[in-house]
């Protein structure tokens, strides 16, 4: 049976259509999600794509984690629902409680856009389970408030857990902590990254297909639980 992986559209998303193309690409059916509604449609898990979530009022994704869908995949994803969470749906999960620490302006408080060097860090969860530890790729990076933050013991315990998925390399984009791209839960289901994989799936439009794997990860896990 075909994996249908949700994609949830807030107002102000912009890689939303990216995120489901990047699912079908992958071989799963991708599922609208809307902001208003909390109905998951029985998806198999959920991606919260890039973009401006609610105009990124207050702080990136501050407002989205009160949106009725969100309500649902909080509680799912407590029960193992892979969420994935790409730029802007990374600050939502970390707003949501899912995932701990802050996205805030990048350093040199300028957008930055370009493809990114990253290492796998982590092979363990359910989104990079296809990658070799210590893989390096490339995808691209594109954001304003993609500077990660959290105090000195929530880091330590993120990398003494082996929680943090990938790091920056070639220079840090934005001034995160560690040269952190990306991190997970303590189950591996739900994991957030600052690049976006979804831009990185076809050789016509992008810097390689690295990010396919992120994708089909997901639908390899899938098929073993």
């Amino acid at each position: 049976m075909t994996a249908r992986i949700g994609v949830v559209t807030f107002p102000g998303s912009l890689d939303d259509r990216d995120a489901q193309r990047a699912v079908r690409l992958a071989g799963a059916q991708p599922v609208h999600l809307w902001h208003g509604d909390p109905d998951l449609r029985d998806v198999d898990a959920v991606v919260l794509p890039g973009g401006f979530s609610y105009g990124d009022y207050l702080r990136a994704g501050a407002i989205a984690r009160f949106a009725p869908v969100m309500t649902t995949i909080v509680e799912q994803a407590a029960d193992g629902l892979p969420v994935l969470g790409i730029c802007n749906g990374f600050q939502v999960l970390c707003e949501s409680g899912l995932l701990p620490g802050a996205l805030t302006r990048n350093q040199h408080l300028h957008f930055v856009h370009r493809d990114q060097r990253l290492r796998v860090e982590s092979t363990a969860t359910m989104w990079t389970s296809g990658f070799n530890a210590c893989q390096e790729i490339v995808i691209p990076v594109k954001n304003g408030e993609g500077c990660y933050v959290a105090d000195e013991a929530t880091l330590d315990e993120l990398e003494t857990t082996g929680r943090i998925v990938a790091r920056y390399l070639g220079g840090n984009p934005n001034g995160s902590a560690r040269d952190i791209a990306g991190i997970a839960n303590e189950r591996g289901n739900v994991v957030g990254i600052m690049p976006h994989p979804e831009h990185a799936v076809e050789e016509l439009t992008g810097p390689g297909t690295d990010g396919s794997v992120f994708f089909s990860s997901l639908l390899a896990s899938l098929v073993r639980a």
